[in-house]
């Protein structure tokens, strides 16, 4: 037997299983029609709801980004778009009623750039259209260099209790690189502005593997990233993709690190955020021991959506806006990501979905088991079996799939039970995908660090 090397282990491509099936398993079939009729459904129903609004326009595109989302200087484009997620918003409305929801999140692009009056009449939308509830965490993604303390009061004002900013790193070099120039003086003065308005929590977004890194400078960019003691840190991975991201191409390949050089910058921060009094939380985020996140997983009721880890236990996703998707029991959809494809079937009353997945009980027994991996490193496969209605045996075929990491004593199976026991952060896509039926269907995914 030849022994697996963990280095070459990392350097596998795997999905970040923020759902599944993954995103590339979605298709035609699940339309406008299929999606009012899942709506349709959610009317009356018990439980809660979260609601994803997605806002495509920056003012400028960073060389590194893989959103969708657009470049504006001026407004008005925003103020169009305003209009039309109102539109949406009732669309949706008048199928659900007045779902009960505890969770909102604005991503982009970059939120921050809505007009204070039209971020203030969406809020009002929503919260007018459906039962939000007086704890709901209400999230919103910001750029730095947008946040002013007026800003900060007035989202404050509208309900909004969690700000995630994109800090990325803090080297002057790897910023030139990667098209965004943010000293450390305006994290620092947009974090004082959020907090004299009294958020109750504050996330940091930071990157490895970008181009002109070295061990140095992301310990130094972990570090200072703590000296501001956000609540929570992702860590997440850059993953290059220029024949999809035009925008990436401005980058140069000889600049980026290789894989080893990938890990070992990973487990640099890992380890200097960890020192820094940060306890790790599934593959790539960081809590302070005393937050809700850190909690969840240390409880068992950590989850994972399009967002990443979270506390929202939610069934049910609302995605709104160009690309968003939306999740219900019956499955998945996703919204035209072309904003002009969006507009007209908005513009028509109609709903933009473009594509989905409708879900099997095998895919919502799998589900739970790679959410289970992804979330705590470990799964009782007869306890997911029993509760989905079927025998163990249904995983006979994926337990071959980690022999060869039992045997390097990666992975430890103890009757039913599967544990990553070493190296979980780095590992868990890749035992979550064992688990994958649908895995290998042609889609390119990320390396797993």
């Amino acid at each position: 037997m030849i022994p697996l090397r963990l280095s070459e282990l990392v350097r596998r491509s795997a999905p970040r299983y923020t759902s599944y099936p993954t995103a590339p398993s979605f298709g035609p079939d699940v339309g406008p029609e299929t999606y009012d009729a899942w709506l349709r459904e959610l009317s009356g129903a018990a439980g809660t709801a979260s609601l994803y609004l997605h806002v495509p326009f920056c003012r400028a595109i960073c060389n590194y980004c893989a959103c969708t989302t657009r470049a504006t200087r001026s407004d008005e484009p925003l103020r169009a778009y305003a209009r039309r997620l109102r539109r949406e918003i009732g669309l949706v409305a008048a199928r659900t009623g007045p779902l009960r929801v505890s969770h909102i999140h604005w991503g982009g692009g970059t939120p921050n750039l809505l007009p204070p009056e039209l971020f203030d009449e969406l809020v009002a939308d929503i919260r007018g259209r459906f039962d939000v509830r007086s704890d709901a965490e209400h999230a919103i993604e910001l750029d730095p260099r947008w946040v002013t303390r007026e800003s900060a009061r007035r989202l404050a004002a509208a309900g909004v209790t969690r700000a995630s900013l994109g800090v990325q790193d803090f080297d002057e070099e790897v910023q030139r690189a990667i098209g965004r120039p943010q000293p450390f003086s305006v994290v620092k003065a947009a974090v004082s502005a959020l907090r004299a308005a009294d958020f109750a929590g504050l996330n940091f977004d930071l990157i490895y593997g970008l181009p002109h890194q070295t061990m140095s400078s992301i310990r130094d960019t972990a570090r200072r990233a703590a000296s501001l003691a956000p609540d929570r840190i992702a860590l997440f991975g850059y993953a290059h993709v220029p024949w999809f991201r035009a925008n990436q191409r401005l980058i140069e390949e000889c600049a980026l690190p290789a894989s080893a050089a990938r890990y070992d910058l990973a487990e640099t921060a890992r380890e200097t955020l960890q020192a820094a009094g940060y306890d790790a939380v599934g593959i790539d985020h960081f809590a302070r021991p005393a937050d809700a996140l850190r909690r969840a997983a240390r409880e068992g009721r950590l989850r994972r959506n399009f967002q990443g880890y979270t506390t929202d236990r939610s069934e049910a996703l609302i995605g709104l806006g160009p690309s968003a998707i939306g999740r219900s029991h019956r499955g998945f959809t996703q919204n035209a990501a072309d904003a002009g494809g969006w507009a007209r079937a908005v513009d028509a009353g109609q709903f933009a979905t473009v594509k989905g997945y409708a879900l099997t009980p095998d895919d919502r027994l799998r589900s739970d088991v790679i959410e289970a991996l992804m979330c705590g490193f470990s799964v009782d496969l007869g306890e997911a079996a029993r509760s989905h209605g079927v025998e163990p045996q249904v995983f006979d075929d994926d337990l071959a799939k980690l022999r060869p990491l039992v045997e390097q004593e990666f992975v430890r199976i103890e009757g039913h039970r599967v544990t990553i026991t070493r190296d979980a952060q780095s590992l868990a896509r890749i035992v979550a995908s064992a688990f994958d039926v649908h895995l290998g269907a042609g889609a390119r995914h990320s390396a797993v660090v």
